[in-house]
């Protein structure tokens, strides 16, 4: 006859659960490791979390330079495409409504 595998306690669960939380399982040479997980923040990596949140104070408090060369640049587009925005689309109220008689056909 075949043993039939018994169930795990609610202790037991809740340490495998704990342990899978924790631990990651990884193929290394072919065979299967068991390391820690990275620390994640809001289910980001810390450094993805740190580039979208920091404002540049906490980022030169931090002598994080070059994230904040990075925040600079990314400004700097920002304003570029407002700007060019505002040269190739003129603002409808500004223009004010256009009469018959002011058409030259």
């Amino acid at each position: 006859m075949v043993k039939h595998k018994r169930k795990l306690t609610p202790a037991e669960k809740a340490e495998k659960k704990r342990r899978r939380q924790e631990y990651m399982t990884i193929f290394i040479n072919g065979k299967q490791k068991r390391i820690k997980r990275p620390p994640t923040i809001e289910g980001l990596p810390v450094d993805e979390f740190i580039r979208r949140n920091a404002d540049p104070i906490w980022l030169f408090q931090n002598e994080s330079y070059e994230e904040l060369y990075e925040w600079e640049q990314q400004q700097g587009q920002k304003k570029n495409r407002e700007s060019s925005q505002s040269v190739l689309e003129p603002d409808l109220e500004k223009a004010g409504s256009v009469d018959e008689d002011d058409l030259p056909f």
